[in-house]
This record gives structure tokens, sequence and C-alpha cells, in this order.
């Protein structure tokens, strides 16, 4: 899952990073508005951390934009505590859930699980797909009732199938979802990583679909 931080603090962007990758996340920074806007039009995104006060471009005016074009990934937004009127603009415009500040990184991190959850269709926070178990709040896999050590990188392809069950999908969206914008991305490394997942778990697991891209298997 990749997510855009839209935040001009550089102290607080960095705590958010942090966090976010820690529990399994790919992570974009955007500094003002203007990046935010441009970021949030041209790549693929999961989620947004939207803090309303950027500069150079507000993010109200940032969301409306996104929304205008279509753009409809589930966005956070960061508000002032007293700022009441600002998050029922917010939510007016598009946002699917507000923060206040200060705010607890737990409670952020639950918040965006649920967003990405819900714009998937799914209500529960462990993922049942025949004998696999994917627990997204605890960033944890079992496989017929026997916990598997997964990297980073593997948990959030498998998170990626997980919440697309039955959907077929593409190895080109599979490297805009897994990969921050700075990262070498390579094809060849999502084959090397569906292997170890089939190695680690079960090698019918994840099907491949010549020229179309991948599955995760049903039952």
């Amino acid at each position: 899952m990749r997510v855009l931080v839209a935040e001009d603090s550089a102290a607080l962007a960095a705590q958010l990073r942090e966090a976010l990758v820690a529990a399994h996340f790919a992570v974009d920074l955007a500094p003002d508005g203007e990046e935010a806007h441009f970021l949030g039009e041209t790549e693929a995104y999961d989620a947004v951390v939207l803090d309303l006060g950027l500069p150079r471009l507000d993010g109200l005016s940032v969301l409306r934009r996104w929304r205008a074009a279509g753009r409809a990934m589930p966005v956070l937004i960061l508000t002032a505590r007293d700022g009441w009127t600002e998050k029922v603009a917010g939510l007016d415009a598009g946002a699917d859930d507000y923060l206040a500040k200060p705010f607890a990184m737990a409670e952020l991190l639950a918040r965006l699980r649920a967003l990405v959850r819900r714009a998937n269709g799914l209500a529960q926070p462990v993922i049942a797909l025949g004998d696999l178990r994917l627990d997204t709040a605890a960033g944890s896999v079992a496989w017929r009732g026997t916990s598997v050590r997964l990297t980073a990188l593997e948990f959030r392809l498998l998170a990626y199938l997980a919440h697309r069950p039955g959907r077929i999908v593409s190895k080109a969206e599979l490297t805009e979802h897994l990969y921050a914008q700075d990262f070498d991305r390579d094809s060849n490394t999502l084959e090397v990583v569906v292997g170890r997942l089939r190695r680690k778990l079960d090698p019918a697991l994840i099907e491949t679909l010549r020229g179309q891209g991948y599955r995760l298997a049903p039952g």
C-alpha cells in the first residue's frame, strides 16, 4: 500500500513517514500544496494524509482539485484542534475522515487502515481467504494457523492482492502501489517477491495469468 503525506512541518512529516514505513506502507512526502496536487494527480495512492494548512496552495484547494479531476483515493485531513469549520469544509470538499492536531500516531494509522479497507469493500481488520489470515492492524500473516514472517515488501504485495480478492492485478499496478516515488522500480523484482511468497505460504496461492498479472487464488 502506498500513501502520500502532504505536510509542511519537516519534523512531523519525518515522524509520519517513519511510523507509516514501520506499518508496511510505502510513503511519499509533499512539503507544499502544489507538489501535493501534482503527485496526487500523477501517482497512484491507496490513501493520502493531507494537512489543510499547506503553503503555496492550501490543502482544501488541493482536495477540491483532486475531486474535480475524478481522483477518488481516500483522504484523511489534518486540522487544528479548534478548527471545526475546517473539518466541515474538508468533509464537504470530499475528505473521508479528519484528525485534529496534536494526535496519537496509533490513531492515525488505525484510521488510515480503515480508510483503505473501506475503499476496497472490506469491513474487518483481518482478511480471511481460505487458509490465509492477514491481519492489517497487527501487520501479521498466518497460513493454516501458523504465523509466517514476511519482509515489508512481501507483506505489502500480499496485502494489496488480499484487499482485491478474485481480481487480476497487473504488474504495472502493483509496481505503482508497492514502491515510493524515489524507489528504483523494477517489475522483475515482483517476480522474485511472488516466488518468495509462494515458498513461504503455498505454491498455488498466487496465480500468474500470462500477459495479465497476478491473482490471489480462491480457497
